[in-house]
């Protein structure tokens, strides 16, 4: 059970989480993205194997991101349509319109990179394109050149450290300020150009000498296929809302986007 999203079809997995989002995009209360969030980081500990550590250090940046939002909605907010009617929010007594506007789109926020993080860190990227294809029907030629970019990306680094460790070797001193990095960034870009340029050459002749035509009937090595528990995760984040949004709008809490900003 604790790889069960890990597991998951990742096209199915990513489709109820843009449903989610867009859902979620249409709510404007602090209570329904509250709790949908934190039942979506307990759903993914508990039912994924995910590097607890990687998650919590990325999810602490958008946590720092998003004080600087909610400060940022206080202090710009429009003016109240009810400023008498007011609330004590830390230290000071603000207009509750405002702040409940500050909350929502803040925990807003925060509920988009829990649903952005579980598809994230409990996905494999090449079994997603693979899904997408078989699943989706994404056509071949885009689905091999998106992971032939994804296989470059370490290559790259690694290449870019190489090409450090010869500047080094050849007597080129460090950057010192921001103009001579920009400058040293534009020596180190030719030569990067010119590998990448080199390895997709290899790539495409390699493929073309396997036989790729592009064409979308072929047979896959991996095969993916979309079972009862993957149409159960889809109807289980929907209907998980759905029960948060009845119960926000039987406390009293609920509402809708109104343009408010």
């Amino acid at each position: 059970m604790s790889a069960l999203l890990n597991n998951l079809n990742p096209s199915i997995k990513a489709i109820a989480v843009v449903i989610a989002v867009c859902l979620l995009t249409f709510v404007f209360d602090p209570f329904t993205p509250l709790i949908y969030g934190i039942v979506v980081i307990l759903f993914t500990f508990l039912f994924g194997k995910v590097n607890w550590k990687l998650y919590i250090g990325y999810y602490l940046i958008i946590c720092l991101l998003s004080i600087g939002m909610l400060w940022t909605s206080i202090a710009f907010a429009d003016e109240p349509t009810n400023p008498e009617v007011t609330t004590q929010f830390l230290f000071w007594e603000l207009p509750k319109e405002n702040v409940t506007v500050a909350l929502s789109l803040t925990l807003r926020m925060l509920t988009f990179a829990a649903l952005s993080f579980m598809f994230i860190f409990t996905t494999n990227m090449v079994h997603f394109i693979l899904s997408l294809m078989q699943q989706c029907k994404l056509p071949p030629k885009l689905a091999y050149g998106i992971l032939a970019g994804y296989r470059f990306l370490p290559l790259m680094r690694e290449e870019l450290q190489q090409i450090r460790a010869a500047h080094q070797v050849r007597g080129v001193r460090r950057a010192s300020g921001i103009k001579e990095s920009i400058q040293q960034y534009k020596r180190y870009a030719i030569p990067l150009l010119a590998g990448a340029i080199r390895k997709a050459e290899r790539t495409a002749v390699a493929m073309e000498s396997k036989g790729f035509s592009g064409e979308k009937a072929r047979i896959f090595y991996r095969q993916f296929r979309v079972t009862f528990i993957d149409w159960l995760f889809l109807s289980s984040m929907i209907m998980l809302l759905i029960i948060i949004v009845a119960i926000s709008i039987k406390l009293g809490y609920f509402s809708w986007y109104k343009g408010q900003f």
